[in-house]
């Protein structure tokens, strides 16, 4: 009886605490949290993996890259003259959504973060990098300090991608140097949509 009662008590504090303040927090106890959902529902439940038509974000929604270049990448060298920056290192590949030709393929719909770093090669020279969202560009970066013999060309964005939305970098002018890993390119997805 007495362990009934303790039982009973522990559940009403527990239930009262681990409440969230709304539908869209997760549950929290102690400062530890115990469940993470989507706070959207499935529309269609048969659909769903769960069957409440609750999606569960999983392991497998986890999207990441960042590859540098190892050594100096000339623009004749590039293969088909198309000007892609190409990186032989990758360093993360999680979802394995960055190709070997350096483009990015969004495997879901959602919120994606990219940023790059070039730097250019000689005094008296300006270079621009393009970041491409299927061919055309989005954002840019310049460097062009003709006293300087390496110059930063940094640039980030966030962006709304659709599934299978191809993500590059494009050479637009001058050479970049990418020994000691100065040339690097990196995304992740920072919410589905």
């Amino acid at each position: 009886m007495v362990n009934s009662l303790i039982l009973l008590l522990s559940w009403t504090l527990i239930s009262g605490v681990a409440r969230g303040q709304n539908d869209t927090e997760p549950i929290v106890l102690e400062g530890k949290c115990l469940v993470v959902c989507d706070s959207n529902p499935a529309t269609d439940w048969r659909s769903s993996s769960s069957p409440l038509g609750i999606s569960v974000r999983a392991a497998n929604s986890k999207v990441a890259f960042s590859a540098v270049r190892s050594n100096n990448h000339e623009p004749s060298e590039m293969s088909n003259k198309t000007r892609i920056i190409y990186f032989d290192q990758v360093l993360v590949n999680i979802g394995n959504y960055f190709t070997f030709e350096s483009v990015f393929l969004s495997p879901r719909k959602g919120v994606y973060s990219f940023n790059f770093h070039v730097i250019k090669v000689y005094q008296s020279q300006t270079i621009q990098v393009n970041l491409m969202l299927n061919g055309k560009p989005v954002i840019s970066a310049f460097a062009g300090d003709k006293d300087v013999t390496r110059e930063a060309a940094t640039n980030g964005v966030l962006l709304y991608l659709e599934k299978e939305d191809k993500v590059y970098l494009k050479l637009e002018k001058g050479n970049l140097v990418g020994g000691w890993q100065y040339s690097t390119f990196s995304g992740f997805l920072v919410f589905p949509l």
